[in-house]
């Protein structure tokens, strides 16, 4: 794979982002959802470069020592490359600069190559949202991994 960029995302990229986000998810967030992250001060937004191309982004959110990975998503012909890894990682890192005690995400039930992304880097499966998604609905797994050491990222 070629090198990865992360860096900020800047609202010229939400074009991409769409794009990404509408190509991956069934119930894509909105520009309206996206807007906010990339002012406010809890919202730790980042992309991945391939060539110059946003491949991906991450959506963490950061408030009282507790992290959230609120979205994340890579585009479906850079699935399979650890590009997704690489986005969780940064964000975990992220968590752990800012002491976080835990970091929270929620996964669809029928999203098994992500629940495995989210297992390998110690993420436990807390509870259930009932019918959390639409479209289809579905339900949540909600998934915490505690402590957030950067130590215990793989590499």
């Amino acid at each position: 794979m070629s090198d990865i960029a992360l860096r900020t995302a800047q609202p010229s990229d939400l074009d991409s982002i769409l794009r990404i986000e509408r190509l991956v998810f069934s119930d894509p967030w909105s520009p309206e959802s996206f807007a906010p992250e990339f002012t406010d001060s809890y919202s730790w937004f980042r992309v991945a470069e391939i060539d110059g191309e946003v491949a991906g982004y991450v959506v963490a959110r950061i408030v009282a020592q507790q992290g959230e990975i609120a979205n994340i998503a890579v585009h479906p012909s850079r699935h399979g490359t650890g590009l997704g890894g690489t986005l969780l990682d940064a964000a975990i890192v992220a968590a752990a600069a800012a002491e976080c005690e835990a970091v929270w995400l929620e996964v669809r039930v029928s999203n098994a190559p992500a629940q495995r992304l989210y297992a390998s880097r110690r993420f436990e499966e807390i509870g259930r949202r009932r019918n959390y998604y639409r479209e289809p609905l579905e339900d949540a797994l909600v998934l915490r991994r505690a402590g957030s050491s950067s130590a215990s990222v793989p590499a």
